[in-house]
């Protein structure tokens, strides 16, 4: 008898199989949990059981496959064998010749969504937050237990693309419309009843697909409307690949192959390139920190424990903000959507308006798509206070200010809002380049004090990177970390320096692309070199997106910083491009113009750019480009590393992706150096520093690592 699923067979004939994984959260599929659907398929083959409805005894119905037992799998036969035998089970499931029914009472992803496609009905309770999809391909994989099978042959190619290939969540009311569940439920008593009604009207159910006459909905991948669709969609895939992705290939491979043969080959083929992907370097990146390292860190593994019991979680409810500029509208509404009061001020009445304004642009735009209620906007905007007076902020648990990048500035609001705080609370700093214990000198408790770096636009951006100040106390630290993740983001922990983690390193990142410019390479290779490299957005283009006049005036700030303490450092060669085109000014996207040109139609690079610094006759291939790219930020990040900027592996690696847009599918800015191994990369980074200057020097932690065979890792 299983301990994964329970079974009762009632007075009606019906059984209910519930899921509930012993020792885990939340169902995940192995070998534990097949083998209970496996007892329960044999107990539906009694001639007194008239049908079964699968159901979970946890909050979810089932969240995907057991990562933990994938690791550990070494040869691509693993992947393939655990695959074909979860295959096994769900085909004898919906092959018994009695109805069974998945009721859906919570999330139902991944590998769980493919158990319940074996079911012959799907019926969720519709809740918009349940949660339905094929998040696969996310952590590098594809469905592996027959979702790229069964889920063409119930929507249809083109939608099975979609579900597959994007990995999106999809909410039971849309699922409902889209074919992929057959009927939605107000609760679980009227889920179950659904089931039970379900079964009794269709004693002898059958899968589409095993009906005799039974057709693709749309046509199989040799109907001419679906050859069009082929015709393109490797393009398009490629266009927003760049071939980086191989789960995005395996996945149109699998759905494409699976549309031309029968039902049992086609789960075959899928489980093939369900092994390829699971022996991917690039899914090894992904779930190791997309998976291990994220979750660490959302469970509190950079948040200080302090004595036996730990600092207690903490709650803000109340928040004071400090300019209502972008930065500080955008803190407001993520915020106030938390539940927090929020408190946002600045200079005039007018400035103040327009930041809480910001809320009710994005909540009106909510309203008008449906996704929110003309009741719920007034709620939320009413949680958020428009004012210019200090006073204002009494009460408040936390004061955030997000002035403009001015050491008196911010020196004058700091000592203003602290006359009205209470001693225990904390201050935090939104600087994204002046270090924390410099400008915790304005404070009357730098134990208090601490940096909460947030990312433009704040309403989309995951991350908030914290930084803690010399003086910054660990009960500080695990207050600012609890309020990052009661706004729903992703907090990375970071000590002091200049330009702290992520505008540190991302800044090596444009400035490369701009030394390449000044060096005569095309511009055009420059901003493809970024894509293909998998990062968002070309180096040239997102520099204009920041502004070259604000950059200047960072490296200015800096340049004067350093002067005071006696230190100087070799300006970047970008620099200076930077430097002549904010003289005719360029300044960047917000002035229309800065390395391309902006108009209503959309941008292009300036035409006069090629002539202001000329094409070389020789230029370099594209990989020694992307090279340069990469390594420039991956060896910065160990810089960091090594100097105790960053606190874990973890941190760094999920700071690089969520904060700037390192290319996910390697993992992160050390995961690059640990998939590469230590020694090949000193050895490329030694050949790019005699080519193009000492920055490219391996740093020294890497060299170590070479050295002795390491690599980066947290403890435990």
């Amino acid at each position: 008898m299983s301990t994964a699923v329970s079974l009762e067979v009632g007075g009606d004939g019906i059984l209910v199989a519930t899921m509930n994984l012993p020792g885990r959260p939340m169902n995940v599929v192995g070998d534990t949990l097949m083998e209970g659907i496996a007892a329960a398929t044999a107990k539906l083959a009694e001639p007194a059981v008239k049908g079964m409805i699968l159901t979970s005894g946890k909050a979810d119905f089932c969240a995907g496959g057991d990562l933990d037992r994938m690791s550990k799998w070494t040869t691509p036969e693993e992947p393939f064998e655990a695959s074909m035998a979860m295959k096994k089970v769900l085909r004898q499931l919906e092959l018994q010749g009695k109805p069974v029914v998945a009721a859906i009472n919570g999330h139902v992803l991944g590998g769980g969504l493919e158990i319940a496609l074996a079911c012959h009905a799907r019926i969720a309770i519709d809740d918009p937050k349940l949660k339905l999809g094929q998040p696969e391909v996310k952590l590098g994989l594809l469905p592996g237990g027959g979702g790229t099978v069964r889920i063409p042959r119930l929507v249809g190619i083109q939608t099975a693309l979609q579900i597959c290939g994007e990995g999106n969540d999809i909410a039971p009311a849309k699922a409902r419309e889209m074919g992929l569940i057959t009927d939605v439920a107000k609760d679980r008593d009227e889920l179950m009843a659904k089931a039970r009604a379900w079964i009794a009207a269709n004693p002898k159910a059958k899968q589409p697909w095993d009906q005799p006459k039974f057709r693709f909905p749309g046509g199989d991948s040799r109907s001419p409307a679906v050859v069009q669709m082929w015709a393109i969609a490797p393009s398009i895939a490629s266009q927003k690949t760049w071939g980086n992705y191989p789960a995005v290939q395996h996945i149109m491979s699998s759905i494409f192959e699976g549309g031309l043969l029968d039902f049992e080959a086609a789960c075959v083929v899928e489980s093939r390139y369900f092994a390829a992907c699971v022996m991917s370097q690039a899914s090894k990146n992904m779930i190791n920190t997309l998976w291990y390292q994220l979750n660490a860190i959302k469970k509190g593994a950079s948040r200080p424990q302090i004595g036996p019991a730990g600092v207690p979680a903490s709650k803000v409810k109340k928040l004071g903000i400090l300019g209502a500029g972008m930065m500080g509208g955008g803190i407001a509404y993520v915020s106030a959507k938390a539940g927090i009061d929020v408190v946002l001020l600045d200079t005039t009445q007018a400035l103040a308006d327009k930041g809480k304004a910001y809320s009710q642009g994005l909540l009106d735009k909510a309203v008008k798509k449906g996704r929110s209620t003309p009741e719920k906007r007034d709620a939320l905007l009413a949680k958020i206070q428009a004012t210019t007076s200090f006073d204002d902020l009494a009460g408040c648990d936390l004061v955030i200010e997000a002035v403009f990048e001015d050491r008196a500035i911010k020196a004058d609001v700091t000592k203003k809002a602290e006359a009205v705080l209470a001693a225990d609370k904390v201050f935090a700093s939104n600087t994204s380049t002046l270090p924390i214990t410099g400008l915790a000198k304005a404070s009357a408790r730098p134990a208090n004090f601490i940096g909460l770096h947030f990312f433009s636009p704040v309403d989309k951006m995951p991350l908030v990177e914290i930084i803690v100040g010399q003086q910054t106390s660990d009960e500080t630290l695990a207050k600012g970390f609890d309020y990052v993740l009661q706004i729903g983001k992703t907090p990375i922990v970071v000590n002091d320096s200049r330009g702290f983690y992520t505008s540190r390193v991302f800044a090596t990142y444009v400035m490369e692309g701009i030394a390449m410019l000044k060096e005569g390479v095309h511009p055009r290779s420059i901003e493809v070199a970024g894509l293909q490299a998998g990062m968002p957005m070309p180096p040239l283009a997102l520099q204009d997106e920041v502004s070259l006049s604000l950059s200047m005036h960072v490296a200015d700030q800096t340049k004067k910083d350093l002067a005071a303490e006696g230190k100087s450092v070799p300006e970047h060669p970008g620099m200076g491009v930077i430097r002549q085109l904010c003289e005719i000014g360029r300044i960047g996207k917000k002035a229309g113009k800065g390395f391309y040109d902006y108009s209503e139609d959309g941008k292009s690079l300036w035409p006069e750019l090629t002539k202001l610094y000329p094409t070389a006759a020789q230029q370099p291939e594209q990989r020694e480009l992307i090279d340069r790219l990469m390594f420039a930020q991956a060896n910065e990040a160990a810089r960091c590393y090594e100097e105790k900027v960053l606190r874990s592996v973890a941190d760094a690696n999920i700071g690089s992706i969520f904060g700037w847009g390192f290319a996910p599918f390697h993992g992160g800015a050390l995961q690059f150096i640990n998939a590469m191994g230590a020694k090949a990369f000193v050895a490329r980074a030694r050949e790019l520093a005699a080519k193009f200057g000492p920055r490219f020097e391996p740093a020294a932690v890497v060299v170590t690592m070479a050295e002795a065979g390491g690599s980066f890792r947290d403890a435990g």
